[in-house]
């Protein structure tokens, strides 16, 4: 058994439960399971590649890639006077490089981003309530 491939599954799957989260806190359609699932996804998909071409390959991402588009595009709505779903798309891009990362043994990467995508959605997120808020 590798147990370090397990080890990468469950780490991915932490770190886009720890974003999906935050979008859960705040609401939103896509939370904990989404993230969780695209960071699962993206982590499996560049796992495989390494164990089928030994080394890293290009078509993990090309699959990841193809894959988060269709999510993301799913996910922005346009309505007559305004975008939704811009934030959320971006997370889930996120999060498919952290899988990706995850995959690809770069852990301190991974929790860095984790880590900056938190401080973007979180703390950014306050500084626009507090800047909009103050410009009504």
């Amino acid at each position: 058994m590798d147990w370090e491939v397990i080890f990468q599954l469950i780490l991915a799957v932490f770190f886009g439960a720890l974003i999906g989260f935050e979008r859960e806190f705040k609401g939103k359609e896509a939370g904990l399971q989404t993230y969780s699932l695209v960071s699962l996804g993206a982590c499996l998909f560049t796992i495989v590649g390494f164990k089928l071409f030994g080394e890293f390959s290009g078509a993990s991402i090309l699959s990841v890639a193809t894959g988060i588009g269709f999510i993301g595009a799913g996910v922005i709505i346009h309505k007559q006077d305004h975008t939704e779903g811009i934030t959320t798309a971006a997370g889930l891009w996120c999060m498919s490089a952290v899988g990706v990362a995850v995959g690809a043994k770069f852990y301190i990467f991974s929790l860095i981003a984790v880590l900056l995508t938190s401080v973007i959605l979180v703390g950014f997120g306050m500084l626009e309530r507090k800047a909009l808020k103050n410009r009504k």
